[in-house]
């Protein structure tokens, strides 16, 4: 299994900034369910959504939306906060 750096490097070659910035928001909220000790169907019932369709989100079978990380964030009492950098 490749690293989280390994992976993002290979991205970084065929995806747009902004994606990998969508991607390495989600993976660390991932790692948050994960290090809390909550289960997919825990996560998915509180955020409406069936296992399945949080399993497929994980896999990264396609690019979360905004509105995805934000209902994933909020079923772990976290709240997202957009930055403006110039």
């Amino acid at each position: 299994m490749a690293t989280w750096s390994e992976f993002e490097k290979k991205m970084a070659t065929t995806m747009p900034p902004q994606e990998l910035e969508i991607i390495d928001t989600f993976a660390k909220l991932h790692s948050e369910r994960i290090r809390r000790g909550i289960f997919q169907r825990e996560l998915a019932q509180k955020i409406g959504m069936t296992q399945p369709q949080l399993a497929k989100i994980e896999l990264l079978d396609s690019v979360p939306s905004f509105t995805t990380l934000t209902r994933y964030a909020a079923g772990l009492g976290l709240k997202l906060k957009i930055s403006i950098i110039s």
